[in-house]
């Protein structure tokens, strides 16, 4: 049972708090007691309208009641089984019901718990395809710069993210070069949907191929919308140049789908929205709406087939988690995609983008508004910074707005938006009015 509205706030002292100003916030929480469709109800009482999914992942909309009985109905029926040569049913099933939708041959399911779990897992998984195909020196890993790809060692070398690199330098994977980032506000600011400019930043790979000789490079990866750093829209034709460039030099080209998986972009992946297709695809959040802790690499059956097929007798890979392929997930998964494929919300995300992109563009003019860029039902509004505080315009429009009854995120000094895909188009015009009222508040 939920503790009812108003009382005290827990005690805060034993819970160390994930990428959080942690005595910042313990001075001033901001606590989530219940949720429902597209609201939080917040601990004093408060109704407060998502504008964010949770964290990029609660796509299908908050507890929804076929998710929450096929839980309740796994937990009574079998908590846990290991996936180590063993088996249950219902990761099976969930791993043929992602299969449905992911692109092209990328039939091959391999279950993690978490979009960083995911990522480390396909940088395995390319070194595992090369040394099977008896080309094991391709050992190098591009990233791009600004990308996100999660917290594990793996996915922080081949991250673009400053801190995050700082602070764990010294442990960082050796053979990892970087591409530069799309964002360029002088050229393409307040682009609707891809911008125009900027598909030629993608030839960086052929100057990386020179440097290090295409015969080192395992694979190349990106998320098709950088959604962490500030939600960096791809330019036109820039997905389909790497795509060519990574086939012309046998490069594997990755996606990391963990924002832009299940219908955030109107398609079950950016993938099929881009008309490009990776040799790897990493997924999490919205798989099984974030019900319970999930990731997963989809991989091409030339992959799959290599590794699987080309091993001696016995484990093929040696890699795997306690809770790959968790019985109370996958059930979450199965119930999940059902949801999306009955209510058609890949679709519905589709017709609902136009709204969201008229909404959010309202913002532009608006106080210390220097780029609003969208794609699907994500977008990006990022503010001047103070000279002498980056970021704190933000963190305090994003503070106030949550005081007003709307959740949004923050990086830096940009807002991010990325609502359930169950959002009307009144709540859109709420979510961007409220930006729209604070910014006029703010200094």
């Amino acid at each position: 049972m939920n503790e009812p509205a108003g009382v005290s706030p827990p005690d805060m002292s034993a819970f160390w708090m994930p990428f959080t100003a942690n005595r910042q916030f313990k001075s001033a929480p901001r606590l989530l007691a219940s949720a429902k469709g597209m609201y939080y109800t917040s601990h004093d009482g408060r109704r407060i309208l998502d504008g964010t999914a949770g964290l990029w992942c609660v796509n299908a909309g908050h507890c929804r009641d076929e998710i929450v009985a096929a839980v309740q109905a796994q937990a009574a029926e079998m908590d846990f089984a290991p996936t180590f040569q063993m088996g249950h049913p219902k990761a099976f099933e969930a791993a043929t019901k992602i299969a449905r939708h992911t692109p092209g041959d990328l039939k091959h399911i391999f279950f993690a718990n978490s979009g960083s779990e995911a990522v480390d897992t396909a940088l395995k998984i390319a070194l595992a395809y090369h040394l099977a195909q008896g080309e094991g020196q391709r050992t190098r890993m591009i990233g791009r710069e600004r990308g996100y790809h999660g917290v594990g060692f793996g996915g922080i070398s081949v991250g673009g993210i400053a801190p995050n690199r700082k602070a764990f330098s010294g442990g960082l994977l050796p053979a990892v070069d970087h591409l530069p980032h799309t964002l360029n506000l002088k050229e393409a600011a307040f682009s609707k949907g891809q911008p125009a400019w900027g598909a030629h930043l993608a030839d960086e790979l052929e100057r990386l191929v020179a440097l290090h000789d295409a015969s080192t490079i395992a694979a190349v990866i990106v998320e098709p919308v950088a959604g962490s750093t500030g939600v960096l829209i791809p330019p036109q034709g820039y997905l389909q140049r790497l795509r060519d460039i990574c086939d012309r030099h046998g490069i594997l080209l990755i996606f990391d789908e963990v924002i832009t998986g299940w219908g955030r972009l109107g398609a079950p992946f950016a993938a099929q929205y881009f008309g490009v297709t990776p040799d790897l695809l990493t997924m999490a959040k919205g798989t099984n709406n974030a019900a319970a802790p999930m990731g997963a690499v989809a991989a091409s059956a030339k992959i799959h087939d290599a590794i699987v097929n080309g091993a001696p007798a016995g484990i093929e890979l040696f890699h795997g988690y306690t809770y790959s392929g968790h019985p109370i997930a996958a059930a979450a998964a199965c119930a999940t995609i059902d949801l999306y494929e009955r209510e058609q919300l890949f679709e519905r995300a589709a017709r609902m983008a136009p709204l969201f992109e008229k909404a959010i563009h309202k913002l532009n003019g608006e106080p210390h508004v220097i780029d609003v860029r969208n794609l699907g039902l994500v977008g990006g509004v990022e503010l001047a910074s103070r000279a002498d505080a980056p970021g704190a315009r933000a963190y305090e429009v994003f503070v106030r707005c949550f005081e007003k009854g709307v959740l949004t995120r923050y990086t830096g000094d940009i807002l991010a938006f990325s609502p359930p895909l169950i959002v009307e188009e009144a709540q859109i015009e709420e979510i961007f009015g409220t930006v729209a009222e604070v910014l006029r508040e703010t200094e």
